[in-house]
């Protein structure tokens, strides 16, 4: 019996996406891919999608729609920005995103989303989302970011500037931004935010205190604000995710 094909199911290329780009993007084990049309559903995928969704087979996948992959506040907040794009036609660039893997655990990644157009109408959109889990630390000074990531957490409850976290790298805030972008992928501000919700997260699950109380000890003006960026980042507010993940 000839093995079953885990070459993507279309038979033609999809908005112009050929095999050899998803061949290229299968080969990007910490790149999440796909394509999706303007019904919501899964046009092309690459493999790491696949594994991202919890399926075994690209079949699985293409076709569905990410409330059929997803757990329920993830698969709205996708839809989401979704729904944005193809109502407004514009990109969502470097959207940095918590993202829960098929093992429950939780990993960072950084999203851009573009409009796929046709003929002056948005037929669909492409999708690109990249674990920030394995940074690339070639041709960094990484002792400086290490006082910038010591700075962030000693100061996590106060403002802090991009002026400040340059200065304790002992270089100029453009410098700072260029390596931060190259090692953990993101700039100093959305360092700052990914850590502040970092350190929600698991004040959320290690303790009982006051969600407004939790906002304050990580740095946020206030509830409102903490449930605004939680939820942005994570699909969730902060009450939803302290009672899945409480035991």
């Amino acid at each position: 019996m000839a093995a079953k094909s885990d070459k993507n199911p279309a038979s033609q290329p999809v908005f112009g996406c050929s095999q050899e780009i998803l061949d290229l993007f299968d080969a990007l084990p910490n790149v999440m891919f796909c394509m999706k049309g303007t019904d919501d559903r899964y046009v092309a995928v690459n493999r790491a999608f696949v594994r991202r969704s919890g399926r075994q087979s690209r079949r699985d996948v293409v076709g569905a729609r990410a409330s059929d992959l997803f757990p329920a506040a993830l698969a709205e907040h996708y839809e989401g920005q979704d729904a944005q794009v193809f109502a407004t036609g514009e990109p969502l660039r470097d959207e940095l995103e918590l993202i829960r893997r098929p093992d429950l655990s939780t990993g960072w990644y950084l999203t851009t989303k573009l409009p796929v157009v046709e003929g002056g109408k948005v037929v669909g959109l492409v999708s690109v989302s990249r674990d920030l889990e394995t940074p690339s630390e070639e041709g960094i000074a990484m002792e400086s970011l290490t006082r910038v990531v010591d700075l962030v957490q000693e100061r996590l409850a106060d403002p802090i500037r991009v002026a400040d976290m340059a200065a304790v790298a002992g270089c100029s805030e453009d410098q700072l931004e260029r390596r931060m972008k190259k090692v953990f992928g993101i700039t100093p501000n959305q360092y700052v935010l990914r850590a502040k919700v970092d350190r929600a997260a698991a004040r959320l699950t290690d303790s009982d205190d006051p969600i407004a109380v939790v906002a304050t000890e990580c740095g946020f003006y206030d509830q409102a604000t903490l449930t605004r960026q939680f939820g942005r980042l994570t699909g969730e507010t902060p009450a939803r995710f302290r009672a899945t993940h409480n035991v």
